[in-house]
């Protein structure tokens, strides 16, 4: 019997939180997600990472989490806006996201359309979710492919579930988080 040797990329011989960890991009956060060359979708990166989001062709980070967090790098508006980046905070409740929180979610992301873009959370979830509806309802993206970047990072239930599919009735988006 002859065993055949494959050739594995590094990344998926890591255990996932060890490869999530790393990140990609140049940030070191937990559950960075590439959307696109100018999107990422990330939980809260380290403050070395968000020094160096210049030199990886960043324009701007949206921060969707209130900045008392218990994992909030402080200085993180000083960090960004010391390289020249944008720097925007949503403080969106976990428990209560609100429609209000993705019309300013939609807003900013409008506001640096073609800029290279960060958005963050404490753990990629409020980002994922708002990154989700922004690209359904305002890019018209095709609602099962955005919705698998949500998926690499959590499956949402209770108030974002409901959230969510609220937003997608709202724009008459057929399509259901389950």
């Amino acid at each position: 019997m002859r065993i055949a040797k494959t050739l594995f990329p590094v990344a998926l011989l890591m255990p996932a939180a060890v490869a999530s960890a790393q990140g990609t991009q140049g940030i070191k956060a937990p559950n960075v997600v590439p959307i696109s060359e100018d999107l990422v979708t990330a939980g809260q990166p380290d403050a070395e990472s968000l020094a160096a989001l210049s030199k990886f062709g960043f324009k701007a980070v949206i921060y969707l989490a209130p900045p008392t967090v218990r994992d909030a790098v402080a200085s993180e508006p000083e960090i960004i806006r010391n390289q020249g980046l944008a720097f925007v905070n949503i403080p969106i409740q976990w428990t209560k996201p609100t429609e209000a929180d993705f019309h300013a979610f939609v807003e900013a992301m409008r506001r640096f359309q073609g800029q290279k873009v960060l958005v963050h959370c404490q753990a990629n979830m409020r980002a994922s979710a708002m990154t989700f509806l922004y690209r359904v309802i305002a890019s018209k993206e095709d609602p099962a492919r955005a919705y698998d970047s949500v998926l690499k990072v959590w499956t949402p239930k209770d108030q974002w579930k409901a959230f969510m599919n609220a937003q997608l009735q709202k724009a008459k988006v057929p399509f259901e988080v389950k």
